[in-house]
């Protein structure tokens, strides 16, 4: 029996999605030199926003669900730092 994917109906876990898919195409770009750097860690980090709404949204108790969406959120704040660095070195530019 298949568990019940309810985060699937959340738009804050299909907005992590788009998000992690935009950080891959950008740094599909990157030099090569940043593949296993800035590149990597920004995929992870992207990743890990709607993984954590995913593993969140079966927990327990709201608190606990809660919990998870603080850490998304925490690895929101590092993409949105290491785009930055990665604008500020020239890798992309904002559109």
């Amino acid at each position: 029996m298949m568990v019940e994917q309810r985060y699937r109906s959340l738009e804050i876990w299909k907005r992590g999605i788009e998000l992690a898919k935009t950080v891959y195409a950008i740094t599909k770009n990157f030099p090569h030199t940043e593949v296993y750097g800035l590149a990597s860690q920004l995929q992870r980090a992207a990743v890990s926003v709607p993984s954590n709404i995913a593993e969140g949204s079966y927990r327990k108790t709201a608190n606990d669900f809660c919990q998870f969406l603080s850490i998304a959120a925490g690895s929101l704040a590092e993409v949105d730092a290491q785009l930055e660095i990665a604008s500020e070195l020239g890798f992309f530019t904002y559109d």
